[in-house]
């Protein structure tokens, strides 16, 4: 049996920096695409003074799972609370929701630390927007981190799960870590997420909108 060997000098990989190739039936025998389980930047939206963050395009049947990246997101006073609202088919951010909230937290005086369930910040059939944090603080150098995961928002036979880390300093100086999971009641496809403070405008941060290939 004769070894076919391909010409690496013959390939043509310019084009194809950012994406892989792949064997496909034709002639040539490549093609480019994305990579499994790549992050796919769909769009990006920076808070600046926002009363919200708005993602109400792009997250549709193109992809099984979407990530939103909130980088240093900031708070222009004490003891705000970063929310999240989903979009399911209307124009208002009132899908119904049950979710669990806990998260670990370390005091920066170094006096004592503790995990433990937040019933506080759980929902129950709700419709109002959720919590993904506690009492912001809103000193220059304090900020919100996290990456929220949500599976197939626009199957039609589910509910949709999603999950949230978020990592943010507390106002009373604390390092806070948040694990949330839930999902949206509904089989109607959700197709947009949006955030807000409870009471006040996002100061500054970075949001974006992630496809996972």
């Amino acid at each position: 049996m004769a070894l076919s060997k391909v010409d690496y000098n013959s390939i043509n990989v310019t084009a194809a920096a950012s994406k892989a190739l792949k064997w496909n039936s034709s002639a040539n025998g490549f093609e480019t695409g994305d990579v499994g389980g790549s992050l796919v930047l769909l769009t990006t939206e920076t808070a600046s003074s926002s009363d919200t963050i708005t993602f109400d395009s792009s997250i549709d049947s193109t992809y099984k799972e979407y990530q939103i990246h909130i980088i240093q997101a900031h708070c222009e006073t004490n003891n705000q609370i970063l929310q999240m609202g989903f979009r399911d088919g209307s124009t208002a951010y009132d899908a119904t929701k049950t979710t669990t909230y806990f998260a670990a937290q370390h005091i920066e005086d170094g006096t004592g630390g503790s995990l433990g369930y937040n019933t506080d910040q759980d929902q129950a059939q709700a419709t109002g927007f959720l919590n993904i944090s506690e009492a912001l603080g809103a000193d220059n150098d304090q900020c919100t981190n996290g990456i929220i995961t949500i599976y197939d928002p626009s199957n039609t036979t589910f509910v949709k799960h999603f999950i949230a880390r978020m990592a943010y300093t507390h106002q009373n100086d604390r390092m806070m870590e948040a694990y949330i999971a839930g999902y949206c009641n509904t089989t109607s496809a959700i197709d947009g997420v949006q955030f807000k403070m409870d009471s006040d405008a996002i100061d500054a941060g970075t949001f974006k909108l992630y496809g996972v290939a």
